[in-house]
């Protein structure tokens, strides 16, 4: 690597955010513990942006026994001007595939 090159892993092109709801899209049951290893944050910090998703519309939380699986709204757009023209759909298929 050479000196000009960032670090890897000092930053990323999408935020907390965006992870923790690509997360949820690919497996709705996943545990806040586990979402927050995947990501690389803190369970709280998990907590916090899966309340940030709820509060917006882009996320339901069902409960089912004693488990959360999570329903994500992919019609809604995203939220900042330079892509608020793409849906949450088109986020998880760029990414998942």
């Amino acid at each position: 690597m050479s000196a000009d090159e960032p670090e890897c892993g000092s930053w990323t092109f999408l935020t907390n955010h965006a992870h923790v709801l690509l997360c949820l899209a690919r497996d709705s049951t996943m545990r806040m513990r586990d979402v927050a290893l995947n990501v690389g944050i803190t369970e709280r910090a998990v907590q916090g942006i899966v309340s940030d998703l709820e509060a917006a519309g882009y996320v339901e939380r069902v409960r089912t026994g004693r488990r959360n699986s999570y329903r994500i709204d992919e019609e809604l757009h995203l939220r900042h001007p330079i892509e608020q023209h793409k849906t949450i759909a088109d986020l998880i298929r760029t990414i998942h595939g």
